[in-house]
């Protein structure tokens, strides 16, 4: 498992569960040192599997209360890295994904309001050269959202 064992899976849940819990507070509950909690989470972001420690928003909470997935078909595939550099430049465009299917890319938008997500999806996102089409489907709720189960 990327060379991370059982004492790991333990920390990274922990952090998983309060993502601010304090590292003397994971010893304490292993029973370990501060400082072999400290190097082991040093080990798992430097061996990438933990890529850092952020809040997570309520983006309802926030005022936006629209959230498309959108398919975008591009004229060059190969224009790819060209065209996910142009979104990320749209703070709105939250996750970008590489598919399989009838698009080359998978965006996650959201918006203010329905003419948030108009000016999003007709004035940023179609304007950018290389993509050929674009199909949304508007996100009523997200059911659930978490990390892989560890």
């Amino acid at each position: 498992m990327n060379g991370i064992d059982e004492f790991d899976l333990q920390i990274l849940k922990y952090l998983d569960a309060d993502g601010r819990m304090a590292y003397s507070a994971i010893a304490t509950a292993l029973g370990v040192s501060n400082t072999m909690i400290h190097q082991r989470i040093n080990r798992l972001m430097e061996q990438g599997i933990l890529t850092g420690i952020k809040p997570v928003l309520d983006e309802k909470r926030l005022g936006y209360d629209w959230g498309a997935f959108t398919g975008l078909s591009l004229e060059k595939d190969h224009d790819s890295s060209r065209i996910i550099a142009e979104l990320k430049k749209i703070p709105e465009v939250t996750e970008c994904y590489y598919i399989t299917g009838n698009y080359t890319l998978y965006v996650k938008i959201i918006a203010k309001n329905h003419e948030h997500m108009r000016q999003l999806l007709y004035e940023k996102i179609d304007n950018i050269p290389g993509i050929a089409k674009t199909d949304s489907l508007i996100e009523l709720g997200c059911a659930f959202k978490r990390n892989i189960i560890l």
